[in-house]
């Protein structure tokens, strides 16, 4: 069981390696300082940061992010070290907040390798400090425990340091915020266009996640050879879980080394799967495949010998609807390869400029004469040429990708396919749930145009959140409250209004509290065409009774579902899975109607009952961290574009868009009629 922790309590530790998993809501810096029996820290090598984030027994992320995961192996620990500190910052880099009192209350938890976690803890009553201490782990009478600290700054990152007895503390925290910033300038750096001369024929891979384990699923058999480059470079964290398409919501993870990278003189790499093996000569019988799942028949080289255009369904599945939702996942896995192969090649090259540089210029007889320009101009050639070669096989790669794309995109099913695919034409109610349900697509700087559909699996495992709070619009302006809400709201019923698409008649239900009417216009749709479970709720009194309807509900068949008698349920009990949709909260809610929610939220999925909430964070506020588990419980959405779907395996945010329904179109009245006539045929 999990120990939740107050500010100044300890809890001891039963197991030495560790992970301490931190949320926080916007990007904030991890860093972690090493104190021996005196409470000191002796000098900038016992303190682990971005610019040097690896220390025996410890290890940090290289770049501010929302979602942190440090490794601690307290066994490697030296023995002189008696207190380890895990401490948060705000980045004065990327314009964002400057004090905690302006964020969510940042979460901390320490887990097992397993991800059970041991101890939690939220940083609470924060308002002007700009760095936190948040955690300690020390040593006491041989063994380890953990305290809540909550001890903050308003001074930074440089004024916590200073108190720990750094005198190296400005210089520490400046290196810091160096490498983070310099992360993100290369997190934005987006290659030149794509010219026709370009090799577009292979598709080049990037080396394999360090921890196969916790990445999403790849294609099976990918090839682990990456962008041509000397020496070796530095691997990327590997994600913990499959977020939303892989970067689902916020993920997270502990960097690792990554293997040697080299590409042949003057050769080339078969980029093909090595498991999918072009098809025999005529006349000559092929081996059957071994693996679980049938695998479709890849395409055949060209008379050329270069491979031939991709085909849809180019994955294992036991149907077309399982092969293309794995070669989807596929395309996802490739692209964050290939994008992270070409900016670790990047990292590379900068870092041996800056080497042979400062060779140059420590040694005083470059100084004289042309030597050291000749050197400085060597450097730089070679800079330029691993970055033209890692550009290159990028290029390839996305060009290869466009393809794949432009042949899976059209033959995807509705529940895959965007609002403008002509599948949904031919709508018609399906008579099985599908595998996932597209929420939105998902795209790198690298190359906006090319969108990898955003699935996510059935049914839903959390409820959803489309964010109607502060963000830009796609034309970079800031949208009022009531566009903001407008947008907000027009997005959830869009997303409704596809999973009750992809649903069997009578198997989902919708339900909407909307306290103040405001979300009428865009619930019309879903009110004409009579798909509703009833009216939308308005006012306290109808917020009340819905919120006591289904958590009645998830009461009911949770005591069936224990007590080892599902089928015991009420006569007339409707057994489809529901979706709650909730605006404008808090609006309406009183203590008790909170807390049921919170209730839906942590113990609806499991027994069918969804929530999708349409809210600004800031106006529930007043609650203070008593609803911090409820929004991270949701999987966060925007109504417009937006970069907040964290994968620290790449060092980037994917950009989520939306499911846009396109302007002028019929397509939601027409989807939404059909269902409703199927309806009321399998209701006679």
């Amino acid at each position: 069981m999990t120990a939740e922790l107050v500010r100044g309590q300890n809890h001891p530790l039963s197991e030495v390696r560790l992970e301490v998993r931190i949320s926080a809501g916007r990007p904030v810096v991890a860093v972690a300082t090493l104190s021996d029996d005196s409470g000191r820290a002796r000098g900038a090598e016992w303190v682990v940061h971005p610019g040097a984030p690896v220390l025996p027994g410890l290890e940090v992320s290289r770049q501010a992010a929302a979602d942190h995961r440090l490794a601690v192996d307290l066994g490697a620990i030296p023995e002189a070290v008696h207190r380890v500190d895990v401490l948060l910052a705000l980045p004065a880099a990327g314009g964002g907040p400057t004090r905690f009192g302006a964020v969510a209350a940042p979460f901390v938890a320490v887990t097992g390798l397993d991800g059970t976690e041991l101890v939690s803890y939220t940083i609470t009553g924060l308002d002007a400090e700009s760095a936190v201490i948040a955690v300690e782990l020390y040593r006491r009478q041989g063994a380890w425990k953990v305290r809540a600290v909550g001890q903050g700054y308003a001074g930074g990152l440089t004024e916590l340091l200073t108190d720990l007895g750094l005198t190296q503390a400005a210089e520490l925290a400046g290196a810091a915020e160096e490498a983070v910033a310099e992360g993100l300038a290369r997190s934005v750096a987006v290659p030149p266009p794509r010219t026709t001369d370009d090799d577009r024929s292979h598709l080049a891979s990037a080396p394999p996640r360090p921890n196969p384990a916790a990445s999403v699923s790849s294609r099976e058999g990918s090839s682990s050879e990456g962008s041509s480059h000397e020496g070796q470079v530095s691997g990327t964290p590997a994600p913990s879980a499959p977020q939303p398409a892989g970067p689902g919501g916020s993920g997270d993870g502990t960097p690792a080394a990554g293997p040697s990278m080299s590409v042949p003189a003057g050769g080339t790499i078969d980029y093909r799967h090595p498991r999918r093996q072009p098809a025999p000569p005529s006349g000559q019988p092929s081996d059957p495949p071994r693996q679980p799942a049938p695998a479709a028949p890849a395409a055949s080289p060209g008379h050329d010998g270069q491979p031939s255009r991709p085909i849809a369904g180019d994955a294992t599945g036991w149907s077309m609807e399982e092969r293309l939702y794995n070669q989807v996942w596929g395309m996802f896995e490739d692209l964050a390869r290939t994008t992270a192969a070409y900016r670790s090649a990047v990292d590379f090259a900068e870092s041996r400029m800056e080497k042979e540089l400062d060779q140059v210029l420590s040694d005083p007889r470059s100084r004289i004469g042309g030597q050291g320009d000749a050197a400085r101009d060597a450097a730089l050639d070679k800079h330029a040429q691993l970055v033209d070669q890692a550009r290159a096989a990028l290029d390839r790669d996305l060009a290869q990708l466009t393809d794949e794309s432009e042949v899976v995109e059209p033959a995807l099913p509705a529940a895959y396919a965007r609002w403008d695919n002509p599948v949904w034409h031919g709508y018609r109610v399906p008579m099985e749930i599908p595998m996932a349900v597209r929420l939105g697509d998902l795209h790198l700087p690298e190359d906006p145009s090319l969108r990898i559909p955003m699935l996510i699996r059935l049914p839903l495992e959390r409820g959803l959140w489309i964010d109607s709070g502060r963000w830009a619009s796609p034309d970079e302006s800031f949208a009022d409250e009531g566009e903001r809400r407008r947008l907000a709201m027009e997005a959830a019923v869009a997303h409704a209004a596809r999973l009750i698409a992809v649903y069997p008649a009578g198997e989902f239900g919708v339900h909407v509290i909307d306290p103040a009417g405001s979300g009428a216009q865009a619930l019309a749709p879903l009110v004409r065409t009579g798909v509703l479970a009833g009216p939308p709720a308005v006012g306290a009194a109808g917020v009340a009774d819905v919120m006591s309807r289904l958590t009645q509900r998830v009461d009911l068949v949770q005591m069936a579902v224990r007590g080892g008698a599902p089928d015991a349920l009420p006569p007339g009990f409707d057994a489809a899975e529901q979706l709650l949709i909730v605006n404008d909260f808090p609006h309406g809610f009183d203590d008790r109607a909170v807390t049921q929610l919170r209730y839906l939220a942590d113990e609806g999925p499991a027994v069918g009952v969804h929530l999708m909430m349409v809210a600004d964070r800031e106006d529930a506020a007043a609650y203070g961290p008593l609803l911090d588990p409820l929004w991270r419980s949701l999987m966060r959405l925007t109504p417009v574009p937006d970069d907040h779907l964290a994968d620290p395996w790449i060092g980037h945010a994917w950009t989520y868009e939306p499911p846009v329904v396109p302007p002028g179109s019929q397509v939601l009245q027409l989807v939404l009629t059909e269902v409703a006539t199927a309806r009321r045929d399998w209701n006679r």
